[in-house]
């Protein structure tokens, strides 16, 4: 109750279960909420996660979008989730794949599997976004769902926590880059270094990035050069 106040102080959104209700009330037993990480950076995966929570889901834990919770809260409730969760299921969607297909559908391929590959099969869905997957189950985009279902923020934190350990353990394998620090986002650090090392195996060589400060430039050029050659 206390981490919830916390929370509550910090943003004056905060998720509820109505779509989930709504669902149940048209007889959807098994709602799931889906959402990603990482369709930002220009390097590392893209996670997905998704969860059903149930009907005896303790509405008092502080669910809300990931980017909006420390840390140290989004670690403690991935825990929870997990362990009082009716069903749950997060999958990897590597680089390399998104420069296949693009990170829209690497994204929506990511929401098709998990939801297929869940231990309890949901029959509705609650998608955060505004696209949603091509799949035969009845469900719903929801634009920033993350702060409006808790199956959504529920999913949402499986995946950020779940993709900061990749990065961290990426930063281990490949310590020039600074994933541990930046987890793949283009910040000047990472730009630096990428215009220092060139590229690593883990780097998503289709994007592009634009109005970029003047030491990126050569990154830049590098990363619109090699796009260009896998499109």
């Amino acid at each position: 109750m206390e981490k919830r106040q916390e929370l509550l102080k910090k943003s004056h959104t905060v998720p509820n279960l109505e779509l989930e209700k709504k669902a149940w009330a048209q007889g959807h037993q098994h709602v799931a909420g889906v959402d990603e990480a990482g369709r930002g950076p220009i390097a590392g995966p893209v996670v997905v996660a998704a969860v059903i929570l149930g009907k005896n889901w303790n509405y008092r834990h502080p669910l809300n979008d990931s980017k909006k919770l420390s840390a140290e809260l989004r670690e403690h409730l991935f825990d929870i989730i997990r362990q009082e969760a009716l069903a749950f299921r997060i999958i990897s969607i590597s680089s390399q794949k998104i420069d296949e297909l693009n990170i829209l559908q690497a994204t929506l391929l990511g929401m098709k599997r998990v939801l297929k590959e869940l231990r309890v099969y949901p029959n509705y869905v609650l998608a955060d976004g505004n696209k949603y997957p091509t799949i035969d189950i009845q469900g719903r985009p929801v634009v920033k769902g993350d702060t409006k279902s808790f199956s959504i923020s529920a999913a949402s934190i499986l995946a950020k926590v779940t993709r900061d350990r990749i990065m961290m353990e990426y930063g281990r394998i490949y310590p020039a880059w600074g994933f541990s620090q930046h987890k793949g986002y283009a910040t000047l650090q990472h730009r630096k270094a990428v215009e220092t090392h060139g590229l690593s195996p883990i780097h998503r060589r289709s994007f592009r990035c634009y109005s970029e400060p003047p030491p990126a430039r050569k990154v830049l050029q590098q990363i619109q050069i090699l796009g260009s050659k896998s499109s």
